[in-house]
């Protein structure tokens, strides 16, 4: 260090070491050439924070990577430190980060599902058969589950869903996909805009935006119904309503769309069929709590979705029908954890998708800090429905002591799977052989994930019990967004639970170390050949009573059911 000379006429601090000088500014650099590659891209776009990932996607989709010298141009761009840039964008696992000197990846990817379902299905030798089938300009992973369970197994090429996946027809497609310089995703037919008028459709909307329906009357029918959220947490859907009403505004509306849990695609199921019932429902939202922004958050895996969403936005807003508030699209990147509603909300404010600590709870500090409804696509999808046929329409449906409807999400060892509308509290048994045509041929029934792959596992033995919020927990599940998986003798319960902790290795956030650290210990338990039981229940504990959100506390959930109720499976 220099030592600075006190009299000397060129110290301006006297008595502190002078600093050497930089001959240039310290950090990267701008290239100049980059910040006009980013300010084409970006255009007339707000350069906003909270757009960080949006812009991410925009480089990402055209350069196909994210190259140092576009994150530095970024940054400038939206006056942020690089590392606030380079922390998201090495967050998602649908961004690729290259630096200095690495080689970025080839121009196409084909991701192959490795969840559970498609995993039973033969992802593994799909994935193996693959990687030597295409070409250099094309790359090769292992993605987690897509939302096509029922159409296992399948293979995202670029963004484009391929489902019933075979080599010959993913090579095919790619080959086609290199040819064209791109992938697009397959938009199917669906209930559109001017259909979905001429039926009816947005004269509840009408009535609340004109004062002819009050609020109340909105309100007393979703309590009346019981109507919970189906997004996984089950909370009664009048009442959160009421509560975020209650709060002093400005407040908002976000909509989770982020089905991340393996063995879950009714919300796609919604959004390809109907998807201007579940908009109603969702503006009829944001004029209860009088929200004056709606954030819809949709999964980076369902671009036909979203190509869906942005026709009808369109015309909804063409139509002066949602006149009552504004509506975004947001686009995830990749990450399970962001199905959570706080790393939701962090990531819709393009930021790492950390789950939040709460209290506070988002009804009352949310979104930007505002008071937010949080509601999952399906259940806002149902509003219309009770409103107009009335509460008790949807309470009379039901069986075994149980109300409503439920859409379970049913894959695996079934011989027809998919959505299936049932009456809530259906037993396995009666959802296998009533809605999915029993069991493949040449399977034994086994056991059932009830609610994914955080849910747990119960054997066959269990099979009368109703599928609903609170008839699992007593046993150690819960039914989540009524993810179904059903499994046969033909699956081995140790194959099946380090395939789930694998899924949430890969999908831990880091933030707490008893889920980042106690994931990877766990799959290197389950990995050896004989797993030390007491070990991981001493493990499970931690994890459960420790971890910040529920990824941590469930992941265990699985492992936990497979000791209690599978030990042949174990010797």
């Amino acid at each position: 260090m220099d030592t600075a000379i006190p009299n000397d006429p060129s110290n301006k601090h006297p008595g502190l070491g002078r600093r050497k000088t930089r001959g240039q500014p310290k950090g990267r650099q701008v290239d100049l050439l980059a910040l006009a590659e980013v300010r084409d891209l970006l255009g007339d776009r707000p350069r906003r924070p909270d757009l960080l990932i949006e812009h991410l996607h925009l480089i990402q989709d055209r350069y196909h990577a994210l190259h140092a010298r576009h994150l530095v141009a970024l940054a400038q761009e939206l006056r942020m430190a690089l590392v606030e840039v380079y922390e998201v964008a090495t967050f998602y696992a649908h961004f690729d980060v290259v630096m200095d000197g690495e080689e970025a990846p080839p121009p196409l990817t084909i991701r192959v599902c490795d969840s559970l379902t498609c995993a039973l299905k033969g992802s593994d030798a799909l994935l193996d058969g693959l990687a030597g089938a295409v070409g250099p300009e094309v790359r090769v992973i292992r993605a987690p589950c897509m939302g096509a369970c029922h159409n296992a197994p399948a293979v995202a090429i670029g963004h484009a869903l391929h489902e019933h996946a075979t080599i010959e027809t993913v090579t095919a497609a790619t080959k086609e996909a290199v040819e064209a310089g791109h992938s697009h995703p397959h938009i199917p037919d669906y209930h559109g805009f001017d259909d979905y008028r001429a039926g009816g459709g947005y004269a509840l909307l009408e009535e609340c935006l004109n004062g002819t329906r009050d609020l109340e009357t909105i309100l007393t029918a979703l309590e009346g119904s019981s109507l919970r959220g189906l997004g996984g947490a089950g909370f009664p859907t009048g009442r959160k309503w009421r509560f975020v009403r209650a709060e002093p505004g400005p407040r908002l509306m976000a909509i989770n769309g982020d089905e991340g849990e393996p063995g879950t695609f009714k919300d796609r199921h919604y959004l390809e069929t109907d998807p201007n019932r579940f908009l109603e429902g969702m503006l009829i939202g944001a004029w209860a709590v009088e929200a004056t922004d709606v954030y819809v958050y949709l999964r980076d895996e369902y671009p036909q979705c979203r190509e869906i969403l942005d026709r009808e936005i369109a015309r909804v807003e063409a139509a002066g029908l949602s006149r009552h508030t504004k509506i975004h699209m947001r686009r995830g990147a990749g990450a399970y954890i962001c199905g959570e509603e706080s790393a939701m909300l962090e990531s819709i404010e393009g930021k790492r998708g950390l789950p939040r600590h709460k209290p506070p709870f988002p009804s009352q500090v949310g979104l930007f800090g505002q008071p937010t409804l949080i509601n999952n696509i399906e259940t806002v999808f149902w509003v219309r429905d009770i409103v107009e046929k009335g509460p008790e329409w949807w309470s009379s449906n039901g069986r075994n002591g149980r109300k409503g409807l439920r859409s379970y999400s049913v894959s695996g060892r079934v011989k027809q799977p998919g959505v299936k509308l049932a009456p809530a509290g259906v037993t396995i048994t009666e959802l296998i052989n009533e809605y999915c045509g029993g069991m493949e041929d040449g399977h034994a029934f086994k056991g059932y994930l009830p609610g994914g792959a955080s849910g747990g596992i119960l054997p066959a033995s269990m099979s009368d019990i109703p599928l609903d919020f609170g008839t699992l927990e007593p046993h150690g599940c819960f039914i989540g967004s009524a993810a179904v998986v059903v499994l046969s003798d033909k699956d081995d319960m140790k194959v099946v639970g380090l395939n789930l902790l694998k899924f949430f290795e890969d999908e831990s956030c880091g933030q707490c170390t008893p889920c980042r650290v106690g994931t990877e210990k766990a799959v290197k338990l389950l990995e050896r050949p004989s797993w030390d039981q007491p070990l991981l229940g001493e493990l499970a504990k931690v994890m459960t009573s420790a971890s910040i959100c529920g990824l941590g506390q469930a992941a265990m959930n699985p492992i936990k059911q497979i000791m209690k109720h599978f030990p042949e499976d174990l010797t």
